[in-house]
Order: structure tokens, then sequence, then C-alpha cells
């Protein structure tokens, strides 16, 4: 395993909390009626983390003006982004910072998204990982679905799929993985429940041993 690409949330970090407020601090300023009773909360957000923004924003906002639906999703990514960026709180998983340091030393670091463009910026910056992740893509910049993002990161770098791993937390993770065409290691401690999995690891940490 030389090149390690990862998810970002439930893998790197939970920012749910965080974000379920930025949300609904949007939605509440938009004030759209069909949404006057919604609420966001973590918990349905651990369910919507890991697919494409559109979708995230189908699934809680339903059947609303197709315009007003894109414009209260940028306001809720707009303010997240600012929820986040003021956040002194530490969101990242146990040992998550020193187990990538510890990776970069002899690992190719990634990160593949199914974010919003800016948020890997934002992550790297926030917790610490600027000069270990080597190349990076998401939906919000491509607007291709994960496989096809993680193909691109791979084409761009050179990575063979034998010495290359997707870490996620996420059945669409997994997915995306073998349609990709690389082996998927599932962080048991994330959103998800992955079934078939190449590899499992309960913490971050246990990358260490297994990479």
């Amino acid at each position: 395993m030389k090149n390690l690409i990862f998810d970002i949330d439930g893998t790197l970090w939970n920012t749910t909390g965080v974000v379920a407020g930025a949300w609904n601090k949007a939605i509440a300023k938009m004030a759209v009626p069909e949404l006057a009773r919604l609420t966001v909360t973590a918990d349905m957000l651990k369910k919507e983390f890991g697919k494409p923004m559109d979708v995230i924003a189908d699934d809680l906002f339903g059947d609303i003006d197709a315009g007003v639906k894109a414009e209260l999703l940028s306001l809720c990514c707009e303010y997240e982004q600012a929820a986040l960026s003021e956040c002194d709180e530490d969101l990242t998983y146990e040992g998550m910072n020193d187990t990538l340091h510890k990776l970069s030393k002899n690992h190719n670091l990634f990160i593949v998204s199914n974010c919003q463009d800016g948020y890997i910026e934002l992550v790297i910056r926030k917790t610490g990982l600027t000069g270990l992740i080597k190349d990076f893509e998401c939906f919000g910049r491509t607007e291709l679905q994960k496989d096809e993002n993680i193909k691109l990161v791979m084409e761009r770098n050179g990575l063979e799929p034998l010495d290359t791993v997707y870490i996620g937390d996420t059945m669409g993770d997994c997915i995306a993985t073998k349609k990709a065409g690389i082996k998927f290691v599932f962080a048991e401690y994330g959103f998800g429940d992955v079934p078939e999995k190449d590899y499992s690891i309960k913490t971050i940490g246990e990358l260490l041993s297994l990479a």
C-alpha cells in the first residue's frame, strides 16, 4: 500500500455537530416556506455525508424549486465553511494527525471527497496536514462521481492500482473504490456500515500496521 487515498468526513474528522448548526442558520436565513419545520441534526448528516452535494440537498430539502434548492445549498456551504473556519474545537479522530504525519514518511497521501469546492483546502489547513497531501479532488470542483475522481487522481499521479487503496467509512465509498479498481479500507469508527471490505480498521492509527 504505497498510495493512500482518504475520504474526509467520518474518516479524518467528524464535523456533523458544527455543520448541522451552520446549515440550520442558513435554512432560517432563506426562510423557505416548505422547510419551515426542518431542523438538520448531526445524526441526519451522518447518514448523508459521503454523498454528492446535490444528492444531500435532494434528501434534506426534498421537492422544492430547483433554483431555490441550489441557492440554499450554496448558502449552507458558505455558512459551513465559516463555522468550521472559526471553530476552535479539535474535530479530528484521535491520533489522525500523528498517524498521517508518520504515514507520509513512507507513503503518498491523497484525498478524494464528494464535498464542495474549497472544503478540502479548509480541512488541510484546520487539521495541520499542510504539505502532507500530494493531490486531492472533489465533486464540487469536477462534478464527477467519486470513482471518477479517484481515477483522475490516480492518472494525474501515475498511481498503480495494486499499490493504491482508498480509506473511507460508507458503502458509497466502498462501491466507488471498487469501480475505480482498487482495494478498500473500511474505517469502522465512521458513519457507515460496510459488510464486504478488503481491510478494516477500528481506529485510524491501525493504518500504521496495515499499510
